[in-house]
């Protein structure tokens, strides 16, 4: 099973990441903690000490325009919190 995984790169993430130093990632909704968990330590080479998860709802969105109104939805997601250990640090960019 492939799971999609993306940082989440944000203002609240980035001080979260450097405060408790525990990383944002919005992650495919039917993965679970101990994949999540082996795909953050392959692909950045560091220890996993915890996975936090929260299971967003897509959410309904529309919006007016000249042909009328247009309705559609946002995907739902997951996003999990990896705690890395002591002294590692994650490089979102090294991949690029």
């Amino acid at each position: 099973m492939k799971i999609e995984i993306r940082p989440i790169v944000t203002e609240k993430a980035t001080a979260y990441s450097e405060k408790q130093n525990c990383y944002t990632f919005a992650v495919s909704p039917d993965a679970n903690k101990f994949q999540i968990k082996d795909v953050v330590e392959k692909l950045y080479n560091v220890r996993v000490v915890s996975v936090n998860t929260c299971n967003y709802a897509g959410k309904r969105k529309a919006r007016y325009t000249k042909s009328g109104l247009l309705r559609g939805s946002k995907p739902a997601f997951k996003k999990a919190y990896v705690t890395v250990a002591e002294g590692q640090s994650i490089d979102y960019y090294s991949n690029i």
